[in-house]
C-alpha cells in the first residue's frame, strides 16, 4: 500500500506548456460513482486509465486533502477498454504535460471533452508540508475542492458548472 500526498492547483497562463517536456494522453472512467463514495457507501474511488501505451487500474481511499491511501496496478490493454465500458458517469479525456522545475515534477491535466477548459496541475510531495517552488504560472490552490476531483469531474463535468461555481472562493490562494 502506497500513501499518495498530492497538491493541486489550477494554472494561471499556459507557461506550463512550453515547459513540458513530455505529453501523455488519457482516458479514464470509474467503477463507482460519486454518489457511492460521498454518501459513505464507498470508502474509494475505483478508476481504471488507459495512458499512453500502459493501463492501470487505481483505487484511492476517500479523503478529502493532500493525503490518500493508493493502489495502483498495471492492467492489460484489453482488460481496460473492457473495464471502461463499465464504467459508470462520464469518462474523462485529458492531456498530461509533464514538465520539471526547480527539482519536482508537476503533472499538469488539460482536460477534454465535457471538461474543456479546465487545466489543473498537481505535485506529489514525501510530506505534506514540503517546501517546493511555485512556478510563474500555478494559480490558487485546489487540494480541498472535491469539485476538481477526477472522480467528481465524472459525475458532473466542468461544462455543467456555473460561473459562480468557477469562481468560487473556496480556493485558497498560495
Amino acid at each position: 500500500m502506497g500513501i499518495e500526498i498530492e497538491r493541486k492547483f489550477l494554472t494561471a497562463g499556459d507557461g506550463w506548456r512550453d515547459a513540458a517536456h513530455q505529453v501523455v494522453a488519457m482516458a479514464q472512467g470509474y467503477l463507482n460513482d460519486l454518489h457511492a463514495v460521498d454518501s459513505g457507501a464507498m470508502n474509494a474511488s475505483v478508476r481504471v486509465r488507459i495512458e499512453g501505451e500502459q493501463a492501470r487500474l487505481n483505487i484511492k481511499s476517500r479523503e478529502l486533502g493532500a493525503s490518500r491511501q493508493e493502489f495502483d496496478y498495471l492492467i492489460p490493454m484489453d482488460d481496460a477498454r473492457a473495464l471502461l465500458a463499465l464504467c459508470v458517469g462520464g469518462k474523462i479525456d485529458k492531456r498530461r504535460y509533464l514538465v520539471q522545475h526547480a527539482g519536482h515534477l508537476w503533472e499538469v491535466d488539460e482536460f477534454l471533452g465535457d471538461n474543456a477548459g479546465l487545466v489543473v496541475a498537481e505535485i506529489e510531495l514525501d510530506c505534506e508540508d514540503e517546501p517546493f517552488e511555485h512556478p510563474a504560472w500555478l494559480g490558487v490552490e485546489a487540494t480541498h475542492a472535491a469539485r476538481y476531483y477526477n472522480l467528481a469531474l465524472a459525475s458532473r463535468p466542468y461544462s455543467q458548472w456555473d460561473e459562480a461555481q468557477r469562481l468560487a472562493t473556496d480556493l485558497k490562494e498560495r
